[in-house]
């Protein structure tokens, strides 16, 4: 069953970030728009190249009022031994999640139960947390987080103007859609 319109279920867990340890939960992505990135593990070759890209999105991402978290099922702890070995890791700025407990994971339906692992999921989420954007990708298959900023604009876009849609490759200042009766059949 998709997340999509669906709240966040509660969950407290641990992170690393800014070199420091915090508790993050569930409560935290209310007030503010989200960005939840799952990979499979730390220490491994798609997920630093992944990571890196969204770190290279995050000031754009915080210009535009969201947060990042990242989460796989390794703990707070092997974040941070990622964080300080990695040059690739060690620029990244976001907030690293760890789901040992794979709570976080089944929740958000990416556990690969045989693995113990996340699947490549990524989950925007409005200020009132609920889902708004679900994409899933095959192990093997890196994510491209410059396209998370235009999926941030649109939904924010459609929240702030009731009544009308963005249209595919939509962009910033670009036109919308206002679905009507008279629009039907008409594109």
């Amino acid at each position: 069953m998709s997340l999509i319109g669906k709240e966040v279920e509660e969950f407290k867990a641990q992170a690393y970030h800014k070199g420091e340890f915090i508790s993050v939960s569930n409560e935290d992505f209310k007030g503010k728009w989200s960005i939840l990135c799952f990979y499979p593990a730390d220490f491994t070759f798609v997920c630093p190249t992944e990571l890196e890209d969204l770190q290279d999105q995050y000031a754009t991402l915080k210009s535009l009022g969201v947060e990042v978290y990242s989460c796989s099922t390794d703990t707070h702890f092997t974040h941070k031994a990622w964080h300080d070995t990695s040059d690739a890791i060690g620029k990244i700025e976001y907030i690293m999640i760890g789901d040992p407990s794979h709570v976080i994971s089944r929740q958000f339906d990416v556990l690969d139960e045989a693995a113990g692992a996340a699947q490549r999921g990524t989950f925007i989420i409005d200020p009132d947390g609920v889902v708004q954007t679900i994409e899933i990708n095959a192990d093997g298959i890196g994510r491209e987080a410059s396209i998370l900023v235009d999926k941030i604009r649109a939904a924010q876009y459609v929240r702030e103007n009731p009544g009308e849609v963005c249209p595919a490759k939509w962009k910033e200042n670009g036109e919308t859609l206002k679905p009507s009766f008279d629009l039907v059949g008409k594109i």
